[in-house]
C-alpha cells in the first residue's frame, strides 16, 4: 500500500482484543461488548473509584436541569434516512453512526465525564431538519459539520457541504427525496477547513459550473488558507491528529465518544472547488437566486478565513464555527497557528450589535440551531464573554507572574459561565486554551533560564530514573500514587521512566494505566482521546492504518508553485546538500510563470518572477504537466523523457536534488517506546505529499 499520510484515516481491520473491528467513517467501530462494561483492550481498565468520585461530583455540580439544548436539537426534526452507515466511492465505510448507537441506552458511563456524555448525546441527531419554515433545512449527523440548505426561487443554495463527496451527496440525495429535487444554484463555504467544503463534487454538477448555473461563494482568502495553512508540517499534523481525534480508538466508552463539535470525520473523497465569487469587504450584501445575504468576514478568528451571513428578511444569523455549541480551539492539539481570542470575541461582539439584536433563528455548521431573540442574545453573550474572559485573565494572570507552565492549573472561568453550557471547552479546554493565550502574547518561555535550553527528554530521563533509584522504585511510587488517585503526580514520574527506560513494557503499561484514569475524567473529547491514544500506543505500539484517500488533484492544482517549492525546501536532506550549491531556473509557459531556485548553505530557496542570469540548468515544463507529476501520477523523469520537460544545461543538479529529498511517514513515535516497524513511502520523488487535515479546526 502507497503511504499516502492520513487525512481522514480508515482501517481496512484492526485486531483489537481478540475483537475484529470493520472499518467505519475516521476509524474503526466500537466493540459490542464496550457498552455492556467491557473494555475493548486486553490490559484496559474500568474506571478507578477517584475517577467515579470525580464524575459523580460533576453530576452534582452542574446545571444538568437545564434541557434547553436536548429541546432545539430535536426541534424541527422531519426524517431520518433508513441506513445508518454511508459507502465511499472506494468501497469502504466512509460514516457510520451506528457505531455509537450505544450512546443512547439511558446509562451514565464512569468512564465519559458527565459533561462530555451529555454533548456526545446531542451529537446523535442524524437526518433532516427544519429550521426555518419552508425556507432553511439542515442535514445533520453525515459528517463532522452540518450540512445547511436555503430554498431559493429556483434551487438549493447550501452552506458548507461536509468532508466528502460521498457524505455530501448523499445528503442532497436525502432531502431532494423528502422535499423534492430542487438543482443547487449555489454554494457557500463558511471557512478554510476541510469538512466545510470538501464534499463540494458531491453537490456540485460539473456541467452547470461551467455553464455558470452555480455560484460557489467564500470568503477573502479562503483558497490560500485552504490549501496553505497545513502544508509545511502536515506529516507531523496527521500524525498527532491520531491522538486529537483519537481515529484509531474504537467507539467506545472506553474509547472514542464524540468530537464535540459532531460525532466523527467522514472517510471519504475530498475535493475543492475554487470559489466563483469572494466576499472581500467586511460587511459585504449579496442577493443570490432571491435570497438576500449580509456576509461578515470574521478573519482570524475560528479559521483565517471565515465568514458569518444574515439573512434580512428571515430574521435568520448564520454562525459559521464562531458560535457553536462549545468553546473551540484557541490552540488545536492536531497544530496550527495559534488563534487570537480577543479578536474572536470582538467577531462575536460585532455580530450581536449588527445582526443579534433582531435575529429570532441562528443556526451553524455545527452543533443545533437557536430559536428566540433573547435565547440568541444569551448565547452569543456566553459565547463572546468567555473567549474574552479567556484572553483578558489568562493576561491578567500573566501580569501578574503566573507563566505558561503554571497558568492551566490557576485559570478557571467565572461560575457564572462555568454553569452555561455554551461556554464549555469540549473541543478546546481551559487547560490547553489558556496556555495558548500566553504562547501568542510572550512565547513557549517561563522565565526560568533553566527551561531555556532544556535537555531532550530521551537525555533528561536517564538522570531522573537513577536519581529516584531506577525502574523498579518509580514503579513502586508510581503505583502507590495510581493507588490514592494522584494519577498527574504519578504521571509525571511514569513519564520520566518511559524516556529513560523505552523498553520497560511494566513501566509502560501503568503509565498506560494513568493516563487512562485522566482521559475519563476529561470533559474536552480532545484531550480525552489524546490521553486515551497515548495509552493504546503504549500498551500496543502505534496502530497500522492508512488512508485509501486523502487530498486529491483538487487540492494540488490549487496549490501554488511557490509553495510546492517552499516543501520541497522542507524535505530537503541539509546533511546531503552540504558543500553542494547549484542554481535552477523553473519556467512554467502555459501560466507564464518562472522561478529561481538555489542551493546554498545546505539550503533550498526560490523566489517567484525572477530567472538567474546563469543557472547551472534551466527546466521548462507546463504548470498542467507538473501538476500531473505533483499527483504521482508521472514522475518528473517520465514527463523529460516524454517530451513535456525540457532540461537547458548541466541536468547534474536535477540529479542531485533528487537524491536529497526524503518523504515524511506519519510513523513516528508520539511516546517513547513504542514505534513499530518502519512505514515506507512509495510516493514519487517529487510528488507533493498530502497536506495536514484542518477537519475541525
Amino acid at each position: 500500500m502507497r503511504n499516502k499520510g492520513i487525512l481522514a484515516v480508515v482501517l481496512p481491520c484492526v485486531l483489537l482484543g481478540g475483537v475484529a473491528n470493520a472499518a467505519g467513517g475516521g476509524g474503526v467501530l466500537s466493540d459490542p461488548g464496550a457498552a455492556e462494561g467491557k473494555h475493548f483492550h486486553p490490559k484496559g481498565k474500568l474506571p478507578s473509584t477517584y475517577t467515579i468520585d470525580v464524575q459523580q461530583k460533576q453530576r452534582d455540580s452542574l446545571p444538568f436541569d437545564d434541557r434547553r439544548d436536548f429541546e432545539e436539537a430535536k426541534r424541527g426534526f422531519v426524517a431520518a434516512p433508513g441506513y445508518k452507515q454511508i459507502k465511499a466511492e472506494a468501497g469502504h465505510v466512509a460514516w457510520d453512526m451506528a457505531s455509537y448507537e450505544w450512546l443512547l441506552q439511558d446509562k451514565a458511563f464512569d468512564s465519559i465525564h458527565p459533561s462530555l456524555q451529555r454533548q456526545a448525546v446531542l451529537n446523535m441527531a442524524y437526518g433532516l431538519y427544519e429550521v426555518v419554515p419552508d425556507k432553511i433545512y439542515q442535514v445533520r449527523g453525515f459528517d463532522l459539520a452540518n450540512i445547511s440548505f436555503i430554498k431559493s426561487d429556483n434551487g438549493w443554495i447550501i452552506f458548507d457541504p461536509l468532508t466528502a463527496k460521498e457524505t455530501a451527496a448523499a445528503a442532497l440525495q436525502f432531502i431532494n427525496d423528502q422535499l423534492g429535487e430542487r438543482p443547487v444554484v449555489a454554494v457557500v463555504y463558511s471557512h478554510s477547513h476541510a469538512d466545510h467544503f470538501g464534499g463540494a463534487r458531491g453537490v456540485v454538477n460539473e456541467a452547470d459550473l461551467k455553464a455558470g448555473k452555480i455560484k460557489i461563494i467564500a470568503p477573502a482568502g479562503f483558497m490560500d488558507h485552504a490549501v496553505s495553512e497545513n502544508v509545511y508540517a502536515g506529516n507531523a499534523m496527521n500524525r498527532r491528529l491520531f491522538f486529537q481525534y483519537g481515529v484509531l480508538l474504537p467507539r467506545s466508552p472506553f474509547g472514542h465518544v464524540d468530537q464535540s463539535i459532531g460525532k466523527n470525520t467522514a472517510a471519504g473523497n475530498t475535493g475543492l472547488i475554487p470559489p466563483t465569487v469572494t466576499i472581500e469587504k467586511d460587511i459585504e450584501e449579496l442577493t443570490v437566486d432571491g435570497v438576500k445575504m449580509i456576509f461578515q468576514n470574521t478573519p482570524g478568528t475560528e479559521a483565517p478565513a471565515e465568514m458569518n451571513t444574515y439573512f434580512p428578511d428571515l430574521k435568520t444569523f448564520w454562525a459559521a464555527e464562531n458560535i457553536t455549541g462549545t468553546v473551540h480551539n484557541i490552540y488545536t492539539l492536531r497544530g496550527a497557528l495559534i488563534r487570537d481570542a480577543l479578536e474572536w470575541s470582538k467577531q462575536i461582539n460585532k455580530a450581536l450589535y449588527m445582526f443579534g439584536q433582531e435575529a429570532e433563528v441562528m443556526f451553524a455548521s455545527h452543533s443545533w440551531p437557536r430559536w428566540g431573540n433573547d435565547r440568541i442574545q444569551e448565547v452569543m453573550r456566553a459565547q463572546r464573554d468567555i473567549y474574552a474572559n479567556l484572553n483578558n485573565e489568562v493576561l491578567h494572570l500573566a501580569n501578574q507572574g503566573v507563566t505558561i507552565n503554571e497558568v492551566h492549573n490557576q485559570y478557571k472561568p467565572p461560575k457564572s459561565l462555568q454553569q452555561q453550557w455554551t461556554a464549555h471547552s469540549y473541543h478546546g479546554s481551559e487547560q490547553h486554551n489558556s496556555r495558548a493565550v500566553i504562547n501568542r502574547y510572550l512565547g513557549y518561555w517561563d522565565g526560568n533560564p533553566a527551561t531555556l535550553i532544556p535537555l531532550s527528554p530521551r537525555d533528561s530521563a536517564p538522570l531522573y530514573v537513577e536519581m529516584m533509584g531506577g525502574g523498579d522504585n518509580i514503579i513502586k511510587k508510581g503505583q502507590e500514587l495510581f493507588d490514592k488517585g494522584e494519577y498527574l503526580q504519578a504521571s509525571e514520574i511514569l513519564n520520566k521512566l518511559v524516556y529513560g527506560e523505552p523498553d520497560n513494557q511494566q513501566g509502560k503499561d501503568l503509565l498506560a494505566d494513568v493516563f487512562e484514569q485522566i482521559g475519563y475524567q476529561q470533559e474536552s473529547p480532545s484531550v480525552r482521546n489524546s490521553f486515551l491514544a497515548a495509552a493504546y500506543e503504549l500498551r500496543s505500539g502505534i496502530p497500522t492504518g492508512a488512508s485509501p484517500k486523502t487530498s486529491g488533484p483538487d487540492v494540488i492544482r490549487a496549490m501554488s508553485t511557490s509553495l510546492w517549492l517552499d516543501f520541497l525546501a522542507v524535505r530537503l536532506d541539509s546533511k546531503k546538500a552540504e558543500g553542494i550549491n547549484f542554481v535552477i531556473n523553473l519556467v512554467t509557459p502555459d501560466n507564464d510563470e518562472k522561478y529561481a531556485l538555489e542551493l546554498s548553505n545546505a539550503t533550498l530557496t526560490n523566489i517567484k518572477g525572477y530567472l538567474a542570469k546563469e543557472p547551472d540548468l534551466t527546466i521548462t515544463i507546463n504548470r498542467t504537466d507538473l501538476e500531473q507529476v505533483m499527483m504521482g501520477a508521472v514522475t518528473l523523469d517520465e514527463q523529460i523523457k516524454s517530451g513535456k520537460a525540457k532540461l537547458k544545461g548541466n541536468s547534474q543538479p536535477f540529479e542531485q536534488l533528487k537524491t536529497m529529498l526524503v518523504h515524511f511517514t506519519p510513523d513516528f513515535e508520539l511516546m517513547s517506546g513504542t514505534k513499530g516497524e518502519p512505514v515506507k513511502s512509495e510516493l514519487n520523488t517529487f510528488e507533493q505529499e498530502p497536506a495536514g487535515s484542518s477537519v475541525g479546526g
